[in-house]
């Protein structure tokens, strides 16, 4: 129904503390920091930003007060007439969104709203639209998904055409500006707005890294999601010279500089969260590759039962952490998650009286209590440089990002020997393996035997998306992927459904899990690593101390319903 004027003349704080979700004291609080920061700031976003209340909610006080329904515009496949009524920079600037027509009135026109006592908002969109409205109320952050959705690439194309237009006035206009003149524009609106709307999106859509490519003749970018790469758009080549110089600017990287790599990074705030970007530039054929890496701040320190280990595994996470000394290994490829985890661990481990220190490239996530070093291959600063200091500095705990060479697992090892707790990643396929990695860099047997007190290997698989999964049969060749070889037994496993899904955009899968493979070094299994054993034995006695392989851990989600056949394939091929 349309609000009449007199209901939406309280205000968001008396109705929060009507619903009790806050006291008169802490609404006070508020005021006095909106009045502070005289920023026109809303007041809902000043609570948020404060940490006294959710989004969430907000949203449940305004419905239950006032009147509103909820909805949630991820379940909704709006249409592009509806679409049309109101231009997207006033549904940016009001935060709200169209999404249909009331079933009860056809000349109501049912608006998503975050802030419904907006009355400025609502008489905008009324005389926009031609509409009287039915308000519904969402979240900041379902409206703001919902226009990326819609409007994102267009968005971003209205800019890049805008660049390319003012490329080419500038070219009438100036003999030689060939290069110059993508640079020269550096600090016009269009190419700044166009990569903050680029990593904004990105971050929307749950992106853990933005590929941008040149190129014969064009720009593609693309995003990872879910650890799958989709193409998100193309753009004229002519705007990567401009792009580039924009990015290498906020990574504080040398902009003359297009023959050689180059790292770097930079931070944004996108809806009031701060993130890291770790830049990477690669001079390829067509000109220079960018990958950036997306981290929320506080995505890396996580509660340890946030991980998904299940409760067996979660136990021998805990009895692995619980040793005084010697060497825990977090292992897999790039992207399975190891940072997550080695940061869920130090805080565990981050207790008064105990002095920890790490050395890293680059410090991910900045711990309270924790003293990490930043690697400087230019100053001398290296992992292995680093720590021979650190262990000058009387530590209890010694975190070392990632094992690359000889000499580092030799200072980690007689660290570990020496009385220290090392934490610390590697790159194998198995925890198993990784007993074997470590001789390859020559490290002795009856050293690792004695140092290593545990190994994590793990993976990230995709969860299927609860809103559009369907339950199937699974055929023979399904069953034994599973480790079922019973051909009468009748097993069900669940799959997407093919069909387009609001809620995960057409993928069928929406967020990650870990599955691990978690191998406690106990007395039989030592002995066994001091005699040089191989993987396979290593793996053969820790399964018999009750290991679970990456395979089983994955098996057991997709009998779940949790993931699919597919993805348990995907992340233990090798086996």
């Amino acid at each position: 129904m349309y609000a009449p004027r007199y209901s939406r003349k309280k205000r968001l704080g008396e109705i929060l503390v009507d619903a009790g979700m806050i006291t008169p004291d802490l609404i006070d609080d508020a005021l006095a920091e909106q009045k502070k920061r005289n920023n026109g700031q809303k007041f809902g976003d000043i609570l948020m930003d404060m940490g006294l209340i959710t989004d969430g909610q907000i949203v449940t006080a305004l419905c239950s007060q006032l009147g509103y329904a909820e909805v949630n515009l991820a379940t909704f496949q709006i249409e592009e007439d509806i679409l049309k009524l109101v231009e997207e920079p006033v549904l940016r600037k009001h935060n709200l969104l169209p999404f249909g027509f009331s079933p009860k009135n056809a000349n109501l026109l049912m608006v998503a709203m975050s802030d419904p006592l907006d009355i400025r908002a609502v008489d905008d969109v009324t005389l926009v639209s031609g509409y009287q409205l039915e308000i519904h109320v969402t979240t900041k952050d379902d409206i703001s998904n919902a226009i990326e959705r819609y409007y994102g690439n267009a968005a971003a194309n209205r800019m890049a055409e805008q660049f390319t237009k003012e490329l080419e006035d500038a070219a009438k206009n100036r003999a030689a500006a060939e290069e110059g003149g993508a640079e020269d524009a550096l600090s016009d609106a269009p190419i700044v707005k166009l990569v903050n709307q680029i990593i904004e999106t990105a971050v929307r859509k749950r992106t853990s890294d933005i590929h941008i490519e040149p190129m014969e003749n064009s720009l593609r970018i693309r995003y990872r999601v879910d650890g799958v790469l989709q193409q998100e758009m193309m753009q004229d080549i002519s705007i990567h010279a401009a792009m580039i110089s924009r990015i290498k600017i906020i990574s504080g990287l040398d902009i003359s500089e297009k023959r050689k790599p180059q790292d770097g990074r930079a931070t944004l705030f996108v809806d009031r969260m701060e993130y890291d970007i770790r830049v990477s530039l690669l001079p390829t054929v067509y000109g220079e590759k960018v990958v950036m890496r997306l981290t929320q701040k506080k995505g890396l320190t996580r509660d340890k039962k946030e991980l998904g280990f299940p409760p067996a595994e979660l136990e021998k996470f805990d009895k692995i952490l619980s040793h005084p000394n010697g060497i825990i290994l977090v292992t897999g490829p790039t992207g399975s998650g190891k940072s997550t985890t080695l940061y869920t661990a130090l805080s565990e481990l981050n207790v008064e009286g105990v002095n920890i220190i790490t050395v890293e490239d680059p410090v991910e996530a900045n711990i309270q209590g924790i003293n990490q070093v930043q690697t400087n291959e230019k100053a001398g600063l290296t992992f292995s440089s680093a720590l021979r200091s650190i262990l000058r500095q009387d530590p209890d705990i010694i975190m070392i990002g990632e094992i690359r060479d000889q000499e580092t697992a030799s200072i980690a090892v007689k660290a570990a020997i020496t009385g220290h707790l090392v934490v610390s990643t590697l790159h194998t396929n198995s925890a198993a393996s990784t007993i074997t990695r470590l001789e390859d860099m020559g490290i002795e047997n009856y050293l690792i035997g004695d140092s290593v007190v545990g190994v994590i290997a793990q993976r990230l698989v995709r969860r299927l998306c609860p809103k559009c999964n369907v339950e199937v049969e699974a055929n023979e060749i399904e069953k034994q992927v599973l480790g079922i070889n019973d051909p009468l037994r009748s097993v069900k496993i669940r799959k997407p459904s093919g069909e387009m899904c609001m809620h995960c955009g057409g993928s069928g899968y929406r967020g990650r899990i870990g599955v691990y493979e978690i191998m406690p070094v106990g007395f039989e299994l030592k002995t066994l690593i001091s005699t040089g054993a191989r993987a396979d034995e290593i793996e053969a006695q820790a399964l018999k101390e009750g290991m679970k392989t990456l395979r089983m851990g994955a098996a057991e989600y997709a009998l779940q319903g949790i993931t699919t056949v597919e993805e348990v394939k995907r992340i233990t091929f090798a086996e």
